[in-house]
């Protein structure tokens, strides 16, 4: 990994109070022509005879990367979740994220898919069985975001592209931290549905909470994507409730109508937040630096003004 990224991890590791190893860093330099050695997020070295010039995306972060870093006209197919930027949305569509159609991959030609671990169980070994070279990237922390950026950036020629887009990323996130420093940090619940499903420890959405300056209140939950009870969330009594299911219907007014959450202090003081374009939280891609901003201005508007 190249020498910001590098950077980046030791800092985010200070910042979330904990060890941010990055993936061992490879030979300088990643040539143009000739073998690219990568590993993969699950520890899968993947070798490409030159650096990929079709490529098809089964993750819409992985699709935003790709544009991010210019390489929009090797993409050949994606999944009908891939809808930014705008003109990926134009591109074959080989499935719904989950069911992919394999034989249409397979006539698109490419020379690497992205998938991501949810693949792994069939679609990764049903495209490997048919000679499709696979790349498996699900990043569960913003380092591993950076990372992966990076990885994508070996993998096509575009290393002098991936250390651009790491470095803005890193000075965004330098300033973020910067503001937030030394002040309280607001007790989160992150709603991801009605059913109360929320971000634990080890999701890329706890990091995002804690790094725009919350203490999110499932920190300590058994998984990364647990279920709470309505007891145990009036129990923790949240500062600030973040409705990242506000574009699948729920509103402000809709929380405030829940038997015994009048009394949450969230509610109490009008602090339930809806976010529009919930895709700048929920895709671990370019992205989420602008979701870390929003984030940020909403734990702590008197910083922000």
């Amino acid at each position: 990994m190249k020498k910001s990224v590098l950077l980046v991890a030791a800092a985010l590791a200070v910042l979330l109070g904990g060890c941010v190893c990055p993936a061992q860093a490879p030979a300088t330099g990643v040539p143009t022509s000739g073998p690219i050695s990568v590993e993969d997020g699950v520890g899968n070295v993947i070798t490409l005879e030159s650096e990929a010039q079709r490529i098809i995306s089964l993750a819409p972060n992985h699709t935003e990367i790709l544009y991010a870093l210019g390489l929009g006209d090797r993409v050949v197919g994606v999944t009908e979740y891939c809808n930014y930027p705008p003109e990926a949305a134009e591109k074959p569509k080989v499935g719904d994220f989950i069911t992919i159609d394999l034989e249409q991959v397979v006539g698109l030609e490419p020379d690497l898919v992205l998938a991501t671990t949810m693949h792994m169980a069939e679609t990764v070994p049903a495209l490997q069985e048919r000679g499709i070279v696979v790349f498996v990237l699900d990043p569960q922390s913003v380092v591993a975001v950076l990372e992966s950026i990076q990885k994508i950036g070996q993998l096509t020629g575009r290393e002098d592209e991936a250390e651009a887009l790491v470095a803005d990323m890193q000075a965004r996130i330098a300033a973020v931290q910067e503001k937030v420093q030394g002040a309280p940090r607001p007790k989160v619940f992150w709603e991801l549905g009605p059913e109360l499903f929320t971000a634990g420890p080890g999701s890329f959405v706890n990091d995002l909470i804690t790094l725009a300056g919350g203490e999110n209140v499932a920190a300590d939950a058994d998984s990364p994507w647990p279920q709470l009870s309505v007891e145990a969330i009036i129990l923790k009594d949240p500062d600030v409730i973040v409705l990242a299911d506000h574009n699948y219907g729920q509103t402000v007014e809709m929380v405030k109508e829940r038997p015994g959450w009048e009394d949450i202090r969230a509610v109490r003081e009008g602090n339930v937040i809806e976010i529009a374009d919930d895709d700048i939280v929920s895709r671990p891609g370019p992205r989420l630096v602008e979701g870390l901003e929003f984030l940020a201005r909403a734990f702590h508007p008197d910083l922000f003004e």
